[in-house]
């Protein structure tokens, strides 16, 4: 049978251990307060040596930038003693270096009630003031876009006395990403973020300016931790699904080019484009690409444009000046595409491609220094043998010099050139290699004949008798239509 009395004797035992247990825990929290007060109570007592070690211990929390623990601590020191003059002055420059003006101001005019005429009290009260307006008026230039200045109200006064102020910090960051200041604002918001890693703003601002370095995978990755903070927050969205948007459309357009859907592909570009006309870094590749597939469409003078706008952006950049060059071709501007082409050239000489498209740039800027026979007797260079002959006769007729008497000089230089169209157009190996572009001093233009330099036959019908005079004109292979040419 079980013995009741060990059993009672069990429970009191168990009883007793915790009653002691409790006392124990009560005088070793009592104790413990007493420690952590002793410092406030004594400084309520009026006992110096306390209350300096109560400072002490505020000064070195704000050195680590413990704020708010030197903000209690300060707190609790003025609860427990209203007149503890060192504890407003101390609470009014930590005050002030976070920029809690109105505050601030309060404990010094606090300060300066206990302690009248405290000069450096009185010093630090201006100070104050210079802060405040400083941060006010860099607030406003901010919104007008003078960064600059704005800039320097911010660095040389309200951090200068105001070194914890987290509302002119980011300020500052806003207005380095406003300058284009990519690197220095993502150095000072690192700064931030090193205090307070959940800083939404410092998130936002650091992840737009990796951004506009065109790092979006950095730049993703500060907008998506700042989402998980805060899943609201409006401008964190914007800015993510944005980039997401711009990478899509960027991903599409250059899809397109590789499927050989190019004139689908001209249109992501450009919608691309739209999204976000500052984002330089990223839109000199898409300029880039549109100025290449306009290019392969054969839409010169619209290639023309996305090219000069990568040039605009980047000098440097060769395969811009090679494309320039090819639809400055496509265009006939044959000195501009020589001058892009050779300047590429330069760049990379040792790019097979880009000294052929120059050769070829070179070669048609040659030719175009020719005369055009096909412009000259006013026919297509796909026209027939029969449609070169009928406009030859049309036009030597219609300016022979001997029907243009009021102005013979030009008749002659005129029937000169359509005879020299003539003789190139109308014989089929001297026209062949004319198509090819060789030198016409290569196909025995230039010999005797003609005064004007052009050899039909070694007659020269204005080389004898005056004007006014009939001539009988044999040239080479006899006028179309055949026998000779009489007037």
């Amino acid at each position: 049978m079980i013995n009741l009395r060990q059993v009672f004797t069990s429970i009191d035992m168990l009883a007793w251990r915790g009653f002691i247990f409790t006392v124990f825990i009560l005088h070793f929290v009592f104790a413990c307060q007493l420690l952590l007060l002793q410092p406030l109570v004594s400084a309520s007592d009026g006992k110096p040596g306390n209350a300096a070690d109560l400072l002490e211990k505020v000064s070195q929390s704000i050195k680590v930038k413990r704020y708010s623990e030197a903000l209690e601590d300060l707190n609790a020191a003025i609860d427990a003693d209203p007149t503890l003059s060192e504890a407003y002055s101390h609470r009014a420059k930590l005050l002030r270096q976070l920029c809690r003006y109105e505050d601030s101001e309060i404990d010094y005019k606090k300060f300066l009630e206990l302690k009248p005429g405290n000069a450096a009290a009185e010093k630090e009260l201006s100070q104050l003031h210079q802060a405040q307006s400083a941060l006010k008026t860099a607030s406003s230039l901010f919104d007008s876009g003078d960064f600059k200045k704005a800039l320097e109200h911010v660095d040389k006064v309200v951090l200068v006395f105001s070194p914890a102020c987290s509302k002119a910090k980011i300020l500052k960051v806003k207005l380095l990403l406003a300058s284009k200041d990519y690197s220095g604002a993502i150095s000072e918001s690192g700064y931030i973020l090193k205090e307070d890693e959940d800083n939404l703003d410092a998130l936002l601002i650091r992840g737009r300016a990796y951004y506009y370095l065109a790092d979006h995978d950095v730049a993703i990755r500060h907008y998506q931790k700042g989402l998980r903070l805060d899943p609201e927050h409006s401008e964190l969205k914007k800015a993510y699904f944005g980039l997401k948007n711009l990478l899509k459309k960027t991903k599409s357009a250059e899809d397109n080019v590789e499927k050989g859907k190019l004139r689908v592909a001209v249109e992501d570009y450009k919608a691309a484009l739209a999204l976000d006309p500052n984002h330089v870094a990223h839109n000199v590749h898409l300029h880039l690409g549109l100025c290449k597939v306009l290019v392969k469409l054969g839409r010169g003078k619209d290639a023309l444009g996305s090219c000069s706008e990568v040039l605009d952006i980047d000098e440097e950049l060769t395969e811009a000046l090679v494309q320039r060059g090819e639809a400055k071709l496509l265009t006939e501007d044959w000195e501009g595409a020589v001058e892009d082409l050779k300047a590429a050239a330069q760049k990379s000489p040792q790019d097979r491609s880009i000294r052929e498209a120059l050769m070829r740039a070179e070669k048609a800027l040659k030719l175009s220094k020719r005369k055009d026979w096909y412009k000259i007797l006013g026919v297509s260079k796909m026209a027939s043998v029969q449609e070169i002959k009928r406009a030859y006769k049309k036009l030597a007729l219609q300016w022979h010099p001997d029907k243009n008497a009021d102005n013979r000089e030009e008749a002659e230089n005129k029937f000169r050139e359509i005879a020299a169209a003539y003789e190139v157009l109308g014989d089929d190996e001297k026209r062949a290699r004319y198509d090819s572009g060789e030198d016409e001093e290569g196909m025995g233009m230039g010999g005797g004949g003609f005064h004007g330099g052009y050899g039909f036959g070694g007659f020269d019908p204005f080389g004898g008798g005056g004007g006014g005079q009939q001539y009988t004109f044999h040239f080479e292979g006899g006028f179309p239509g055949g026998g000779g040419f009489h007037f």
